[in-house]
């Protein structure tokens, strides 16, 4: 039976023309690789693009709330449980858990370096932490059912502050199931990991390693000028445009890749089994090969889905982005011997360290010609179902 604790998940996903990803100067994300420049978009891109897709909430519920902004937080936690829970435990109990002393309201407050600009402002954690209304439910619960057993404020205190210890979590039965019944509800945070550095939130460490997505081969960008016409402009004699800027764009072929803890994966959900493990990784496979970044999206709709997938249960993870150190020529375009390059890259690292025995499979709407026994053609429905069996 396959043990293996890791999967790695190979991905090439043809892009027509976009701006998937963007820096701070509003140009496509670029990465040297192999000594020339690449198209990249980064991993962070990616893993938001699957957290926040439709994909997603159909099959692992609605994602955390990624946010500092405390106020605003608890102002939505507050409607979305304001049927179970009063106001000041909701309160009381996002204030212990991020470590704050106070939640203020949102308020106009001037902007430094200019007193004739306000914004509004409330209370905001140091920095962007995943929240889980599961989880938050969870301690509101706890903290009523305390409050229940012990009226006395000291005892409660004493009570609360036992129940929540975090550097006792380990032997803590009470925080440690409150925490892994929240993460079975929050998936992207058992998937992606969560650091908390203040409060009774806990540490999470990530089951889910996502690679910076390269083009397989150079990439010189494209500048469009774009314009705005002003309609009802043109009735006053004017024929030029209201409006005219320029964004960058390209396409290409990218390597998505990945690695999956299997053993962190369960960890993280409460020690579940390891189908549960297997059915999840099924769902980033398909994510990975189907989900792509929403930027500039109206613009350049570069819906394009994977045309290549090769994955592989290992005892370590292993990228095989080398394959493309060389960067890819063209041969009647880069997608073909991006898979080809790929293929022969595969060949020699897994005859060179041994893993031909190690489970993989692979899907391609073009020839791929791997020399495995999974190859399941064109047909990556086929591909999800062998890793849901374990790789059999």
């Amino acid at each position: 039976m396959n043990e293996k604790n890791y999967i790695n998940f190979h991905i090439l996903i043809s892009h027509s023309p976009s701006n998937l990803n963007r820096d701070d100067m509003n140009m496509q994300k670029t990465a040297t690789f192999g000594g020339t420049r690449r198209v990249r978009v980064s991993s962070q891109s990616l893993k938001r693009a699957m957290r926040t897709s439709e994909y997603y909430q159909e099959n692992f519920g609605t994602p955390t709330d990624r946010t500092k902004q405390l106020t605003l937080l608890r102002n939505k936690y507050r409607e979305l449980l304001k049927d179970k829970f009063t106001t000041e435990i909701i309160d009381d109990v996002l204030m212990r858990i991020s470590g704050e002393k106070k939640i203020e309201d949102l308020q106009e407050k001037p902007v430094k370096g200019d007193d004739s600009k306000t914004k509004l402002k409330g209370t905001e954690t140091g920095a962007v932490v995943a929240w889980s209304m599961t989880e938050v439910e969870k301690y509101c619960q706890l903290y009523q059912e305390l409050q229940q057993q012990q009226p006395d404020s000291k005892t409660f205190e004493k009570a609360w502050n036992n129940a929540v210890d975090k550097k006792k979590i380990v032997n803590n039965k009470t925080q440690l199931s409150l925490f892994r019944e929240a993460l079975q509800n929050s998936k992207d945070i058992a998937l992606s990991g969560r650091m908390a550095t203040s409060g009774i939130m806990t540490n999470v460490d990530a089951a889910l390693a996502v690679a910076h997505a390269i083009t397989t081969h150079t990439v010189d960008g494209d500048i469009d000028w774009f314009t705005a016409v002003d309609d009802l402009n043109q009735e006053t004699g004017e024929t030029g445009s209201a409006h005219l800027d320029t964004t960058e764009f390209s396409s290409g072929v990218f390597y998505r890749y990945a690695s999956l803890n299997i053993r962190q994966l369960q960890e993280n959900l409460g020690d579940v089994g390891r189908q549960q493990a297997l059915d999840i990784a099924s769902h980033v496979l398909h994510m990975m090969a189907t989900i792509v970044p929403t930027a500039k999206q109206n613009t350049f709709a570069a819906f394009n889905l994977a045309d290549f997938a090769f994955v592989s249960f290992s005892d370590q993870p292993i990228s095989l982005a080398n394959a493309f150190e060389n960067p890819i020529k063209i041969e009647g375009g880069f997608l073909a011997p991006s898979i080809k390059a790929f293929v022969a890259y595969h060949k020699s690292i897994y005859q060179a360290f041994g893993l031909n025995n190690d489970p993989q499979a692979c899907f391609s709407t073009k020839d791929c010609s791997m020399e495995i026994d999974h190859c399941k053609g064109n047909d990556f429905i086929a591909l999800k179902e062998w890793l849901k069996n374990n790789g059999e």
